[in-house]
This record gives structure tokens, C-alpha cells and sequence, in this order.
């Protein structure tokens, strides 16, 4: 049972760091189901590569009372196949890596790398399209290879298992908790009980992305081996409805916001910019990315050259409000189909965010922090892949003219970052480049002649 975790940004031997596992010694851990080896086959500044083989007794185990479930007791797959034994062998051996802890270097398990996994053999129930399905909408490249039942019999047809190499840019301990909650998920099973202690494991380790992934009820019911009452729970405090001093904090944060720009009836301005972008890049289909109340959604659905209207948000009571203060239920039906909601999140990839030719990001991007930001770029500009995508941000150079904004204050107190115009363009330009787009920039607001306009436009098309 062999797993490889690989580090390409240089210094590559960093990845020594993260796992507090020194590249020049070969390590063994006990386990109560036998033994994990850490070492590094490959180490160089450019790439380096820990590799974690576990050994599996299953003799000891069924000595111990371990009961395999379908399986012959002594002969078995589980000494040569990733499982659950390898999620509980990550969490023993990798533990301060999966908790982001690094006395050493304590800046470096906050870092978005470029990271790859190779799981030698795993059982996949379900196949690749299941792969795919769990590890793509967290922002991984896949690349899955099926293996035959034996082949000698290449007319026995294929076996469930396949070798599975993940990359993508993200921190080490994202990667291992993807790993540990995923590992059994594809696997389907479990080789140890199930109960009330597993259901707050799941919730720990899913923290922060299993509430929005597209398939987070396949992952509960078979991460808790589809026994109704601990999935039951699980989801309910998955989906549980929102705090609503939440959402009132939330809402009266944007009404400062609100409150700053208002004398110079900006957002009036920046949807007006919004959509007469859109409406001259020819689009019929257009997404509203972080639609919120749905202030720019009324907007759009004045404008008759879009045909399909549909606004998406990470939070259900804001859908709400939406759906409330553009009145759907008492649209003529005509108008009403125009017009769709639905909640996910911008930084995991949902297939329900293609086939649109155009998307609005309306001061959305302020609002992520790095590693969010870049898994976003992946979710909007390389999957969903919009023919036009327009994006608004504040400009932090023109703050200074707002009366009442305290110097170096941000306008909304929720916001991770405000660019100056140099900063947008930069990050606006590399995005382009990366994903095959050409970009323009436009001014929306009254222009000061240092400072610019207080809200910057990018649109980009794609090339």
C-alpha cells in the first residue's frame, strides 16, 4: 500500500519541513494493524517526493478479532490497496502536517503549493467518473489508470482498481484531509466500527470544503458506510441553516459599505457599467457570481437581450432575499423561466456552471482570501470557462476621497484585500495569460485625475 506526496516549487525539500519528516532517514511507525515506512525517494531543490508504504498483517488482524466484511478472513486485498488503513496511517504518522503546524518554519503550512499525490492502487466504487467527482470540484487535475483483473485474461474485463495522480495548488494539510476523508469514500468501506465518533471526525476534517462540495451527501452516507441515522446527523449539521446574526452582521456590513459609496449612487453606476459590458459582449446566457440579494439579477432581467438569467451564491438565506425582492412567484411565466437560483460555492467546481456565455463578479473577489481566490480563478476561468467574464473591485487609492472612511480602512469590514489599479491589473493580466483570455480595464464612477474611480472594471474575453 503505497502513497507519494510531491513537492515542484523550489525549494523543493521544504516538503522535509511540512511533514517533519528528515529526507536522509528512513522512519518507522507501529501501528495496531502493522507497520508505516516514511522515506524519500527523490529529493533535489526542484522536486522532492515523500513516499508513506504501509504493511498490513492481516493475520494479526483477524488474531484481534478484526472481521473483514464480504471478504475471505486471511486472503484479501487490504494489505496491497489504499484504505482506510492508510487514512488512519496518515492521521498517526502525518498528524501535526494535517494540523498546519511547523515550528521549524511556521510560515510554511500556509502556503498554496504546487503539490501532486499518486495512490498506487485504490478500489474506486463507482470507477473514475466517481474520482473525478470528489477530487475535481476541489481543484485537482486527475489522471486515472484502470487495471485489469489480470493480464493474462484480458477478457475478464477490468478490475476496480486503479493507480490515481492528484495535482494541484493548495496547502499540504488541504491535500492529507482530502486524502484521509476521501480514501475510504472511494473505497466503500471501513475496517473498523462506525458510530457517533465518526460522524465529528467527518465534520472536522470536512471543515472549510465538504459543506459545499457538489457530492457531499455521496461522501457522508459512505464515509458513515450508509447507516441512515449518523448520515442523518451529519447532514443536518452540514446543511443546517445559516446563523441569522450571521446574516444580519452581514447585512449591515454591506449597508456601510453601502453607506460610504452611496453619495456618489455607485452601485446604481457599477451595475449600469455591468451590464452594458455584458450586453455588448453578445452574451444570451449570464451568470451572477456572488448574486447576494439580487440587486444586479433585477438588472439584468431588465435587459431583454438575455434570455437565461441565474444567480449563485455560497449563502441560501441571501438566495432567499432574492428570490423574495424579485418577487419569482408572481412573474409571469415567461419572465419567470428567464430567471434560475442556486447555491454553491465559487471556489468548488459545479458542473451547473457551464454552458454560460457570460459571468458577472461584482465586488465578489475582495472578499477571498488567497488560497480561496486562486481555487475560484480554476472553478471560473479554466472550468466553467464563460465566453466573457466582467469583474469589479474597489479602487483602495480613491478611499481617501470618501468622507467618514478612516485612513488604511477597508469600505467593507468582511473584505480580505482592496488593490490599487496596479495591483488589479497585475493579478487581472496573470489570470488572463494563465487561462487564455484577453483583458481590458474600464472606469466606473467619477474619475479623480490621481486616484482613478473608486470602483475599477475588468472585462475579459476569451482568445
Amino acid at each position: 500500500m503505497l502513497l507519494t506526496l510531491t513537492l515542484t516549487r523550489q525549494p523543493a525539500t521544504d516538503l522535509g519541513y511540512l511533514l517533519h519528516k528528515h529526507p536522509e532517514r528512513v522512519q518507522e511507525f507501529a501501528l495496531p494493524f502493522g507497520a508505516a515506512h516514511v522515506f524519500y525517494p527523490e529529493v533535489s531543490e526542484e522536486r522532492c517526493t515523500a513516499a508513506l508504504l504501509l504493511d498490513v498483517d492481516p493475520v494479526g488482524l483477524i488474531r484481534r478479532g478484526v472481521r473483514f466484511a464480504r471478504l475471505d478472513q486471511y486472503v484479501n486485498d487490504r494489505p496491497y490497496v489504499a484504505s482506510s488503513f492508510l487514512s488512519v496511517a496518515l492521521s498517526r504518522v502525518f498528524n501535526t502536517a494535517m494540523a498546519g503546524r511547523c515550528e521549524a518554519r511556521p510560515e510554511l503550512p500556509a502556503q498554496v503549493l504546487p503539490l501532486e499525490a499518486r495512490l498506487a492502487v485504490l478500489p474506486v466504487a463507482g470507477g473514475e467518473e466517481i474520482a473525478r467527482r470528489l477530487f475535481e470540484p476541489l481543484g485537482y487535475a486527475l489522471d486515472a489508470v484502470q487495471h485489469p483483473l489480470d493480464p493474462q485474461f484480458p477478457e475478464w474485463g477490468a478490475s476496480r482498481y486503479h493507480t490515481l495522480h492528484l495535482r494541484g495548488e493548495l496547502r499540504l494539510r488541504d491535500l492529507l484531509t482530502h486524502l484521509y476523508v476521501l480514501i475510504p469514500v472511494l473505497d466503500a468501506q471501513k475496517h473498523y466500527w462506525v458510530g457517533d465518533a465518526e460522524v465529528e471526525k467527518l465534520l472536522a476534517r470536512g471543515k472549510g470544503w465538504l459543506p459545499n462540495h457538489p457530492d457531499r451527501e455521496l461522501i457522508v452516507n459512505r464515509y458513515l458506510k450508509y447507516q441512515r441515522p449518523l448520515a442523518r446527523a451529519a447532514l443536518e449539521q452540514l446543511l443546517v441553516d445559516e446563523d441569522p446574526q450571521v446574516d444580519e452582521d452581514t447585512e449591515q456590513r454591506a449597508a456601510e459599505e453601502e453607506a460610504v459609496e452611496e453619495p456618489l449612487r455607485l452601485n446604481e453606476k457599477r451595475h449600469g457599467a455591468v451590464v452594458a459590458a455584458l450586453r455588448a459582449s453578445g452574451a444570451t446566457r449570464v451568470l451572477d457570481l456572488g448574486c447576494g440579494s439580487g440587486k444586479l439579477l433585477r438588472a439584468l432581467l431588465e435587459e431583454p437581450s438575455f434570455e437565461k438569467v441565474v444567480g449563485v451564491d455560497i449563502s441560501y438565506a441571501a438566495l432567499e432575499t432574492a428570490k423574495s425582492r424579485m418577487r419569482l412567484d408572481r412573474l409571469p411565466p415567461r419572465q419567470r423561466d428567464r430567471v434560475a437560483l442556486f447555491q454553491t460555492a465559487l471556489t468548488y467546481r459545479d458542473k451547473r456552471l457551464g454552458g454560460f456565455d457570460a459571468a458577472a463578479v461584482v465586488e465578489v473577489i475582495e472578499h477571498l482570501d488567497e488560497p480561496r481566490l486562486r481555487s475560484f480563478e480554476r472553478v471560473v476561468f479554466a472550468h466553467a470557462r464563460p465566453r466573457a467574464v466582467v469583474v469589479t473591485t474597489p479602487n483602495r487609492e480613491y478611499n481617501a476621497i470618501f468622507d467618514g472612511l478612516p485612513a488604511g480602512q477597508f469600505r467593507h469590514r468582511d473584505h480580505r484585500f482592496e488593490w490599487t489599479r496596479a495591483e488589479f491589473e497585475s493579478w487581472a493580466g496573470r489570470v488572463a495569460a494563465e487561462h487564455a483570455y484577453a483583458v481590458r480595464f474600464l472606469p466606473v464612477g467619477p474619475e479623480d485625475p490621481e486616484l482613478g474611480a473608486p470602483t475599477q472594471m475588468a472585462v475579459f474575453e476569451a482568445v
